[in-house]
């Protein structure tokens, strides 16, 4: 795995406990971030943080539709690499063919064709993002943000490469500018708050995740309320934790998120545990 795209490096969070400890194995970040993130329930708490899914490079049936549907891609995007169009379908069409290298060397291909053309670079960095690559989707990213139409969708996009990158503080720079364009945004607000706790500030992450919950709408709310319920427990609060969490969850699986989180907190034998685990794991990102 290269990149940090999923977070699931080394993060060093502070414990109510005043210790401090790597949660690679226990909080999903990425699954706070709309963007570069992972979008699996907490319960995937139980066997630790969700791996880059990247597909094998295994053999393709070449009489298979998919496979003639990216052949005939190939066929026009060899001939104009420029093609926004052309190349995203390209791109998608290698995606569900198993073909991830390949895939990001398209998306490669195409920003730099595409260099002087915000919308493309930030629709190519969020696809890239998707996907775990922070490293090459945060020039792209960059050169979006200095448009003057900029979204808050590709600020966001921007910060989460940035948290991606252990950046914390350019990473909440970028949402503080999202917010500007989209006030009381659930989606910026839930990243903020992740990466607050990123950085080791939970109880600040909760008090962001707390104002993203009383904002107007309702977008993302069941994310804002799992991510919430992590940041609770992870501060040792575990009934209310499993008061949050159950509100989206079956009980049996919230049972299961906080049983085992609880336990890792606990063991003493975890923190080095962790270590461990992590330190085959990228240390940057």
């Amino acid at each position: 795995m290269t990149d940090r795209g999923h977070l699931s490096g080394i993060m060093i969070f502070q414990a109510s406990r005043s210790k401090s400890f790597s949660v690679g194995t226990l909080l999903l970040v990425c699954a706070a971030l709309s963007l570069g993130a992972c979008t699996k329930r907490m319960s995937k708490l139980q066997s630790g943080a969700d791996p880059v899914e990247t597909a094998s490079l295994s053999p393709v049936n070449p009489n298979a539709p998919s496979f003639k549907k990216t052949r005939d891609l190939s066929v026009q995007w060899q001939q104009n690499q420029g093609d926004m169009k052309i190349g995203m379908a390209f791109a998608k069409s290698l995606n569900d063919l198993g073909q991830a290298e390949q895939q990001i060397e398209v998306y490669k291909t195409l920003s730099t064709h595409n260099r002087s053309n915000p919308k493309a670079q930030a629709d190519i960095g969020k696809e890239l993002l998707k996907l775990g690559k922070s490293g090459p989707a945060l020039p792209m990213l960059e050169i979006a943000a200095g448009a003057p139409d900029v979204t808050w969708q590709t600020l966001s996009a921007l910060g989460s490469a940035y948290d991606q990158q252990g950046r914390y503080k350019l990473a909440r720079e970028k949402y503080e500018a999202a917010l500007k364009i989209s006030p009381k945004n659930t989606a910026v607000l839930n990243n903020m708050a992740m990466s607050h706790a990123l950085e080791g500030n939970l109880k600040q992450a909760e008090t962001v995740l707390r104002d993203a919950m009383n904002s107007p709408g309702t977008a993302n709310i069941n994310r804002v309320r799992q991510n919430l319920a992590l940041v609770v427990g992870l501060q040792g609060r575990f009934d209310e934790a499993r008061q949050i969490a159950s509100e989206d969850l079956p009980q049996n699986e919230v049972d299961a998120n906080l049983a085992y989180l609880e336990q890792m907190l606990s063991q003493q034998n975890t923190w080095a545990k962790l270590q461990s685990d992590d330190t085959s794991a990228p240390a940057a990102q």
